[in-house]
């Protein structure tokens, strides 16, 4: 069962997330801030990290350079509602950028096909 850590800082998107994931099969743990994340990659690296852009404090972009320069073996998939981020060459690092969505299929059809990228390697 794969690992995957949520970073979302709105709580009933981040449940929402973990609830849909969870039904999927997987582990999901929810990290409510960017610097949340960071330690929480840091002790108990997932197999992929679903992160968020816009939050206070540790934006999604730095949370992700920073769990990057730790382990640049985590695949991320950027969630966020802003499809101009797309443009940020800092984004680029991340294996998938997804358009926050209330229905979750990208969202679920990008998470298995980079585990299996993953897997494969």
């Amino acid at each position: 069962m794969a690992t995957i850590l949520v970073v979302e800082d709105e709580k009933n998107q981040a449940l929402l997330y973990k609830s849909q994931l969870t039904d999927e099969g997987y582990n999901v743990f929810v990290a409510g801030s960017g610097r949340e994340a960071v330690a929480m990659a840091k002790s108990n690296p997932p197999d992929l990290v679903v992160m968020d852009i816009n939050m206070p404090g540790m934006n999604g972009i730095e949370a992700m350079g920073k769990i990057l320069g730790e382990n640049n073996r985590i695949p991320i998939i950027i969630n966020t509602a802003y499809a101009s981020f797309r443009d940020n060459f800092m984004t680029w690092s991340a294996d998938v950028y997804v358009v926050k969505s209330s229905d979750l299929t990208e969202l679920k059809m990008a998470i298995k096909e980079v585990l299996e990228k993953r897997k494969a390697k």
